[in-house]
């Protein structure tokens, strides 16, 4: 038998192609083909590849006559994929993940930083969009005058700072100020969030801050804005890793600072971050030549609040009877976030109702709604939880009425609203108070307790639904004594710390004390209660047939306000003692 002489899969295919194949067969294992004819014929053989699946048509198309012997139920192309196929997943695998753990832009770009690139500062947001914190716009103005004219300061020796940090309340418009900076000095805004930085591959983090401010370097002058940076900027050495070990969290942030201040500058970048947290930062950001400048970006005041009721009611249709100063003066504490909501609420509330303007009345039932909740009228209270509702919130009123300084008894409701509210007593403030007295806080104290006071008086029994006015009042008298130093036997020592400026909440916590201070603290705080508790119920048994009276009027209404409501309150009188125990806490 003659010898077969094996050609290249390649020669064979350029064979087929040139018409000098005339006969083949096709195996599972190999393919065998004739070429020349008659007396001119040599045979060859071949291995077929991944592109014989094919081999059919091709020869089809070139009038080459082929025949398949025996083709097993799984194809010769089916093993060889088998063969081959895996470790070519695995070598594809292990290359992408090199890739990710190298923090190189990869097929997902994974390296790279996901900033979002407004070109030429064209964020749609200038200064005059945003309103109440006219103080912050003016420390950033200068920001904006530099981008613009860096020349003016240059000349003089003057260096702008390298980064301005944002810290405030959550709602305030931080992130909104960063765009209007960007906005007023027209130049790029590469915006980011702290929790974009980090992932789980090492060096992912580290290689977004570089690339973060390589595109800067190429784009300045520009602003660089990192959102909620205490996601990457916390204290090194602090929390879970007492020992300061070498996270992928602590990699990121020792990129940020070599970038900020390392031994590249950056001319013409300047970093804006914002935080709500600004005392678990790391000291290395916050020295000066990193965050030079810190703005607080704080509640607004009341002409505030008037300015950013103004701004969102531009697009709104109001009516006639709408007093935006009015809101102002009763909406203190609200951000700027949730005055934008109260003024959509209200819109929803005119459109709910088929109105062709939004009413006063539509805000007020807005503000309600934002301070407590939605009306639950589906829940029904049985007779006797009506009756204990009803004396419970005609004894905040009444307690309430005669204490200054907390604003005035606007309403009472006992229609259901919220998760667990089953009525409500309004107070509405007549300015803004950034203190509060000694005698204040008693008296908040015992309108709190006036709830319970008035159910203790009326049945001789409390109800669970004082909780919440208990947990305040407990949370108030313990601040007054270990925070506020309002002690004659402790003194002005501060037995607790504030942990956080900004966050809401009770976020105070009791430091290390001796035994004996810990009860003397925990004494004086009942003593506080129990005071303000005692005088709650003298008011209420001194005006016991007001009591009643009020809450015969509340049941058969559900809600008193208005002249109504301020006509009873005024009938408020003050037993013997109360004068000096709002005072001193004795009587």
């Amino acid at each position: 038998m003659a010898t077969i002489s094996q050609q290249a899969y390649g020669d064979f295919l350029a064979a087929v192609k040139t018409n000098r194949v005339t006969k083949v067969t096709i195996s599972p294992s190999r393919i065998e083909y004739t070429v020349g004819h008659e007396n001119s014929a040599e045979t060859y053989f071949t291995i077929p590849d991944l592109l014989a699946e094919s081999l059919p048509d091709l020869l089809t198309a070139n009038g080459v006559e082929y025949t398949i012997q025996n083709p097993p139920s799984d194809s010769w192309l089916g093993t060889l994929l088998a063969v081959v196929l895996p470790p070519l997943v695995a070598v594809g695998a292990g290359a992408l993940l090199l890739k990710y753990t190298e923090g190189s832009s990869g097929v997902m770009g994974v390296g790279k930083s996901k900033a979002r690139t407004y070109t030429q500062g064209k964020t749609g947001v200038k200064f005059a969009d945003v309103a109440g914190v006219d103080e912050a716009k003016q420390e950033l103005q200068e920001v904006v005058d530099f981008l613009k004219n860096s020349d003016k300061y240059t000349r003089l020796g003057a260096k702008i700072p390298k980064g301005v940090l944002l810290v405030g309340p959550p709602g305030t418009g931080k992130t909104l100020l960063a765009k209007a900076v960007a906005g007023e000095a027209g130049v790029p805004f590469l915006s980011m969030s702290g929790s974009e930085f980090v992932e789980m591959f090492v060096g992912v983090g580290a290689s977004r801050v570089r690339d973060l401010f390589d595109k800067a370097k190429r784009q300045a002058p520009c602003i660089i804005f990192i959102d909620e940076l205490d996601a990457i900027g916390k204290s090194r050495g602090n929390g879970m890793n007492p020992s300061g070990g070498n996270d992928e969290r602590e990699q990121t942030l020792n990129q940020l600072l070599t970038e900020m201040d390392g031994f590249d500058g950056n001319t013409g970048i300047i970093l804006i971050a914002a935080t709500n947290r600004p005392e678990v930062l790391d000291p290395a950001l916050r020295r000066p030549g990193r965050f030079d400048r810190q703005v607080v970006v704080d509640r607004p005041d009341r002409l505030g609040r008037a300015q950013i009721l103004t701004v969102h009611a531009n697009n709104v249709k109001l009516g006639e009877d709408v007093d935006l100063e009015l809101l102002a003066a009763r909406t203190a504490g609200l951000t700027g976030a949730d005055l934008a909501n109260l003024v959509n609420e209200a819109a929803l509330m005119a459109a709910r109702n088929n109105r062709q303007a939004v009413l006063m009345a539509d805000f007020e039932l807005a503000f309600e709604r934002v301070l407590v909740g939605l009306e639950k009228r589906s829940r029904v209270l049985n007779p006797i939880e009506r009756q204990t509702v009803a004396y419970h919130e005609v004894g905040h009123a009444l307690v309430g009425a005669l204490i200054t300084g907390r604003g005035k008894v606007e309403k009472i409701s006992i229609v259901p609203r919220g998760v667990g509210a089953l009525g409500y007593t309004l107070q509405m403030p007549d300015e803004d108070r950034f203190l509060m007295m000694e005698d204040e806080i008693r008296g908040q104290i015992a309108t709190l307790l006036g709830g319970r006071a008035a159910e203790s008086v009326v049945f001789g029994k409390v109800s669970t639904g004082a909780s919440d006015d208990i947990q305040k009042a407990t949370n108030l008298a313990e601040k007054a004594i270990t925070l506020y130093g309002m002690s004659d036997t402790l003194g002005p020592i501060a037995f607790a710390g504030n942990n956080s400026q900004f966050l809401d909440g009770d976020t105070n916590t009791r430091r290390a004390v001796s035994g004996d201070v810990a009860i003397e603290i925990d004494r004086l705080i009942k003593q506080t209660i129990d005071g303000a508790n005692s005088m709650a119920k003298a008011i209420l048994e001194h005006n016991r047939e007001l009591l009643e009276s009020t809450t015969k009027a509340l049941l058969d209404r559900e809600v008193l306000e208005g002249d109504a409501l301020r006509t009873i309150l005024s009938q408020v009188q003050a037993p013997a003692g109360f004068a000096q125990w709002l005072q001193t806490g004795k009587g």
